[in-house]
């Protein structure tokens, strides 16, 4: 009895070691085979690379006129273009043509009182013109008449009343010519005024009939027939005339942050959503320095030229555009994600941790370029001569990670353009298709898995490996610490 009771406390410890012992192997291994991290990479292209800056604009006529009236007045029929019909949106009519006719009953009538009015001026100028006939031939004979009373003097032969009215006769004859002179004078002044009484009607009757002051197309007819137009202190605006078409241009305001980056003759392209899969260039032509403020944010406006000679821009049409700052050609280039990535001081090789770590301590430096790193722009054009090209953007230090076995090294570069996505590199140590890191992801093993009993992979689980705050899909950066310092990356706007 004792024997078997011993056996048996021998086998239930037997069996207790026995299962502390799988316990255990069975916990050991299910903790390695827990979720690794593991690196994303990416390969180095060759390629070009095009830096832009987008703003939103609106198509606007090179030169437009606005045809107003300089009288007021009911609007009584328009005129004909080219093709004989009657003036309309889209018509195209040459200088000189008739546009819109004016009731121009009022102003008729006026210009026939001021013809009469002139008419009778004039009559008083030869009226008075006559009389100055009339004085002077009585002055001569009053002339003539003292002449000899002056030789007879006062005697028996003369009476000395008679030789005193001789006298006051020849005064009074060579006053009356100065008064028919002035009036002759204030004759031709009335004349004058008359005339230009009869010029201003005659002005104001033409004004009734508006003509086209310029070669072009009605973009814009503001008035119908019937309609009484009113001048008062501002003319009002009948028609909107654009001079020719197939020269337009686009008014983009850009923020003032950009601003600095334009300069004239740069290329342009931009698309429109009348033709979404058109694409439409054009350059710089002029900044305008008269700066709009709206709600603190400050915008330039500046003038994109381009050619219609198709006709498709219509004016007003609103632009996407995208300016060209700068272009390379054949250069490698990164993803910005592998620029902004840093590793932990355990991920680094050992012979590289010193020298990353005083990297790290010292602020990023411009490099000095002897060459230009772009292509020269095209030469700017007299109305932008004025205007200073920017600088061009210089080289900065950058640090790329690649793998060396289970660890990673750094390879310092010099970064340079950017198109918010990709970054220019050059070094001595890199080559196309080289594989550099972009960030960090947790690899999780199938047994890991099937441990945790298919739970969600959201759930936060115990025991992992830390992960890097910025390890998520494929192409996010790294740590908010690396060269790039924001989502453009280096040398990013």
């Amino acid at each position: 009895m004792e024997t078997g009771m011993r056996r048996i406390v021998i086998f239930v410890v037997l069996a207790a070691v026995v299962c502390v012992i799988a316990g255990g192997i069975y916990w050991y291994m299910g903790r390695s085979s827990g979720p690794q991290s593991t690196f994303r990479t990416a390969p180095i292209r060759l390629g070009d690379l095009t830096a832009t800056i987008s703003a939103t604009g609106t198509v606007e006529p090179e030169e437009v006129v606005d045809v107003g009236a300089q009288i007021a007045g009911q609007i009584n029929f328009f005129g004909k273009d080219r093709n004989g019909k009657s003036i309309d949106y889209g018509s195209e009519v040459d200088e000189g043509m008739l546009l819109a006719q004016i009731d121009d009953s009022l102003y008729a009538a006026d210009v026939a009182l001021a013809k009469a009015q002139l008419e009778q001026a004039k009559a008083s100028q030869a009226r008075a013109e006559a009389d100055i006939g009339q004085l002077q031939a009585k002055l001569d004979q009053a002339a003539n008449d003292w002449t000899r009373a002056q030789k007879l003097g006062p005697s028996e032969a003369l009476a000395p009343t008679s030789y005193d009215a001789y006298k006051a006769t020849f005064e009074i004859s060579k006053a009356n010519l100065a008064v028919g002179q002035t009036a002759v004078t204030q004759a031709k002044a009335a004349v004058d005024q008359s005339q230009a009484s009869l010029d201003r009607v005659q002005r104001s009757l033409s004004y009734c009939t508006i003509k086209s002051p310029v070669k072009g197309v009605i973009i814009d007819r503001r008035v119908n027939i019937g309609q009484t137009v009113v001048s008062s202190l501002n003319a009002p605006s009948l028609f909107l005339i654009a001079k020719d078409l197939r020269r337009i241009q686009v008014w983009v305001p850009v923020n003032e942050a950009d601003i600095g980056n334009i300069r004239c003759g740069m290329p342009v392209t931009f698309t429109v959503d009348a033709f979404p899969t058109r694409i439409f260039r054009g350059q710089v032509g002029k900044v305008r320095l008269n700066a709009i403020t709206t709600q603190n944010v400050v915008t330039y406006i500046v003038e994109v030229i381009t050619d219609n000679f198709d006709g498709k821009l219509l004016p007003y049409l609103t632009a996407n555009v995208l300016f060209e700052t700068g272009r390379r050609e054949n250069v490698l280039l990164v993803p910005n994600a592998a620029l902004r990535w840093n590793p932990r001081t355990d991920q680094i090789a050992p012979e590289f941790r010193q020298i990353a770590a005083e990297a790290a301590s010292r602020p990023a430096r411009k490099l000095a370029e002897t060459q230009p790193t772009t292509k020269p722009s095209p030469s700017p054009t007299t109305e932008c001569a004025s205007q200073v090209a920017p600088e061009e953007a210089p080289m900065r230090h950058g640090t790329l990670w690649v793998k060396q076995g289970d660890f990673v090294k750094p390879i310092k570069v010099r970064t340079g353009l950017t198109d918010g996505s990709q970054t220019e590199v050059q070094s001595a140590e890199l080559s196309e298709g080289m594989q550099v890191i972009t960030g960090e992801q947790i690899a999780v093993s199938s047994s890991s898995s099937a441990s945790s009993g298919g739970a969600s992979p959201f759930t936060p689980q115990l025991g992992r490996a830390r992960q890097p705050a910025n390890a998520g899909a494929p192409g996010a950066g790294g740590g908010a610490g690396g060269p790039g310092g924001g989502a453009g990356g280096p040398g990013g706007r």
